[in-house]
């Protein structure tokens, strides 16, 4: 009966995807190193533990709007679902290493995203947890069906720059807000009175002009 176990290599940008995707480099094993493994139906859920980094004074400003004030975050801290994943790997005796793919999204109002918007530098704590089933030859060479435990997991620290690397590739210089219906009414028919030709310069109206600061 297989033994498999799991290991993130390294992370890498999926260009040209439908959406924003990135690839982590997964490493399966099989400690049953002569097993004929013919696929593997693999499930995995990821999470962000936001608590296994340290935090500079700017990063704690930008997450006010996720975790509160710098003073409660030993009581707001907690590890963020980011996404589940799954995937179809070939078959393949001793070890394997495929692309796991991570479709993200670049919305304001998903809490992954604003995490990771916030953050300067360093890198992302990832935890990973695997299930799915396994299909595989027995001795005879029979095909043979196993699941695969919760249990099984890893983890992994992304780069921060893989992440801003990904999102300046699918949106140069551009970020998406997701607006209530009315309030976006509203804007669309202030934007269209005016003759204003773009969002930006709708929003720059409606903007407190900065001061300039004397020498």
């Amino acid at each position: 009966m297989p033994d498999l176990s799991f290991r993130v290599e390294e992370s890498a940008v999926v260009p040209y995807a439908i959406a924003p995707t990135l690839a982590l480099k997964l490493r399966i094993a099989n400690a049953v190193a002569d097993e004929a493994i013919h696929t593997v139906a693999l499930r995995c859920q990821v999470q962000v533990e936001v608590t296994r980094r340290r935090y500079t004074s700017e990063e704690q400003s930008r997450m006010r709007d996720l975790f509160g004030e710098p003073e409660r975050w030993n009581q707001t801290l907690r590890s963020l679902l980011w996404t589940n994943a799954s995937m179809v790997v070939p078959g393949f005796k001793g070890s394997t290493l495929c692309d796991l793919p991570l479709h993200c999204t670049f919305d304001f109002n998903v809490a992954a995203t604003k995490y990771f918007e916030g953050l300067t530098d360093g890198e992302i704590p990832l935890h990973l947890m695997f299930s799915g089933t396994v299909f595989y030859a027995d001795e005879e060479g029979a095909l043979q069906v196993a699941p695969i435990s919760w249990e099984q997991e890893a983890r992994f620290m992304l780069p921060v720059k893989v992440w801003r690397d990904m999102m300046n590739a699918y949106y140069p210089n551009s970020v998406w807000l997701h607006l209530r219906r009315d309030v976006f009414d509203r804007l669309y028919e202030y934007k269209t009175q005016r003759g204003i030709p773009t969002w930006e310069q709708a929003l720059e109206s409606v903007l407190p002009v900065e001061e300039t600061v004397g020498p």
